[in-house]
């Protein structure tokens, strides 16, 4: 790609609601160019998620999500066997052999072979965004999940295929989109972010996120975002919360404060409001004293 298309990505992003700077526009382009999968860290709440959405948005590609947990194996990522229509398919042969109506019945070995058709496989999210690319992958919260399941990622996100033991290879057609996702909660392997391009997302400025509002958000005031905006802001750097509000909650906030008919931040309906800005009651309690200070000058 070239510059004009770094560009006409960005601008892509942009008109799916997703509000990017020029560093994290860059890395996907790269990404995309390059073929690599790019590694999104940062705080919750700072539109990592949102981005593989938007990236599958903007270039009219599916978007196939695995959300990771603790204890997920590679099973539940690539495929299962739908037990249930096997038995199924097993007991129509059954009855045709029964019957004699078919005088070319299956022998024993041909009908276990015939469970293990493609027909009978359930494609996890991994095996389904080989199967179905170009398409984007978003393989969320990695860092949730443990080693063994981060070094059967490295190896699938080295070659793009997989085998199954009854049916052989599956290779994309195309590698699909890559995004994975962390909070770094814990470290992830170095050899896993060598495969990657990376980037650490901030929390935008007041500028950028007042642009995410307004066009995430575009029923909610220009003066309401950008107060709903200041506000949070003055949240993150200056109060020690507990989990300090992402981009997130300010769209939520800004909306709910928008529902309730409000077009100016105040004091009495902040704080009927806090539910959808902070989640914790320390946190509540914080945030209702530091309201009182900035809006009562």
């Amino acid at each position: 790609m070239d510059t004009e298309s770094l560009d006409a990505l960005g601008e892509r992003l942009r008109s799916t609601g997703y509000v990017c700077d020029d560093a994290l526009a860059t890395v996907v382009h790269l990404a995309l160019a390059m073929q690599r999968p790019l590694l999104l860290e940062g705080e919750p709440g700072t539109g990592k998620t949102s981005l593989a959405e938007s990236i599958a948005e903007a270039l009219d590609l599916p978007l196939v999500r695995l959300q990771c947990y603790e204890g997920i194996d590679a099973s539940q990522a690539l495929y299962d066997w739908d037990f249930p229509r096997q038995i199924l398919h097993l007991r129509a042969l059954e009855a045709v052999h029964e019957s004699g109506s078919n005088s070319g019945s299956a022998t024993v070995e041909e009908a276990e072979k015939s469970l293990y058709d493609e027909r009978f496989l359930l494609a996890r999210p991994v095996l389904a965004a080989l199967q179905r690319s170009p398409a984007v992958l978003l393989v969320d919260e990695v860092d949730r999940a443990d080693d063994e399941f981060e070094a059967f990622l490295l190896e699938v996100l080295s070659t793009y295929q997989v085998t199954i033991p009854e049916l052989g290879t599956i290779r994309a057609a195309v590698p699909p989109v890559v995004v994975l996702t962390s909070n770094r909660t814990r470290e992830l392997h170095d050899a896993l972010k060598r495969r990657c391009l990376y980037h650490w997302i901030e929390h935008p400025g007041l500028e950028r996120e007042v642009e995410i509002v307004r066009s995430r958000a575009p029923e909610v005031a220009e003066r309401l975002a950008r107060q709903v905006v200041t506000a949070v802001q003055r949240l993150r750097e200056g109060e020690q919360l507990l989990k300090p509000p992402g981009v997130a909650e300010t769209l939520d906030w800004a909306r709910a404060l928008h529902t309730l008919g409000a077009s100016e931040l105040d004091l009495a309906t902040a704080a009927r409001t806090l539910g959808a800005l902070v989640k914790y009651r320390e946190d509540t309690d914080r945030v209702q004293q530091a309201l009182d200070r900035m809006l009562a000058t």
